[in-house]
């Protein structure tokens, strides 16, 4: 694809070894190096390098305007937050970038800087909010309405018309059953079974 939109990756960890994959499989971007902490500066993943840390961000928005957050949410959503807060303080955009093999329907909506991983699929009728992860193979059913700051792990299950509030997780291999509401903050632990509201 002519034109690729450049993209900065904030955050260097394992996580961000998920994100570059899928990035480039959108073939929509192209990657322009990490941010990450002072002593990661020069390192690389992928041939792609750590080029600057947090302080360098307002420099590096001068010639770079798109930026995608590449670490993952477990017990702790506030750092995914504040750093998606920063961002879109300074200027930048947060673009959904999804994987071509994933299944999105045209009838559902997904809100900025969230990021669909191979495989997942998201059915007709989803609202998904702002700075999402919506893992590899995660099925997300009908009608589902998952908020902001939601991390949607490998393998887990959404069945229909459920309401997944702000902040939450969902781990590894969990199955939500229909019409089931989980409240804001929430953290379920892989392999779950979700059969009343929480």
């Amino acid at each position: 694809m002519k034109n690729k939109k450049k993209i900065i990756l904030v955050g260097f960890g394992g996580h961000a070894s998920s994100c570059v994959d899928i990035i480039e499989d959108s073939n929509k971007f192209k990657i322009e190096g990490f941010i990450g902490t002072k002593s990661e500066i020069g390192k690389s993943k992928f041939g792609y390098k750590v080029i600057g840390t947090d302080k360098d961000l307002k420099k590096i928005f001068k010639r770079i305007k798109l930026a995608s957050i590449c670490f993952g949410q477990i017990k702790n959503y506030k750092k995914k937050k504040l750093y998606f807060s920063k961002l879109k303080k300074i200027g930048y955009s947060l673009p959904v970038i999804k994987s071509q093999s994933a299944y999105v329907s045209k009838n559902s909506k997904i809100k900025n800087g969230t990021l669909i991983f191979h495989g997942a699929i998201i059915n007709a009728g989803v609202k998904i909010g702002e700075n999402c992860i919506i893992n590899s193979k995660s099925l997300i059913e009908h009608d589902v309405s998952i908020g902001n700051n939601c991390h949607i792990s490998t393998g887990a299950i959404i069945n229909g018309n459920c309401d997944i509030s702000d902040n939450t997780f969902i781990g590894s291999g969990t199955i939500i059953k229909n019409g089931i509401s989980i409240s804001k903050n929430s953290f379920v632990k892989m392999k779950s079974r979700i059969i009343h509201d929480q």
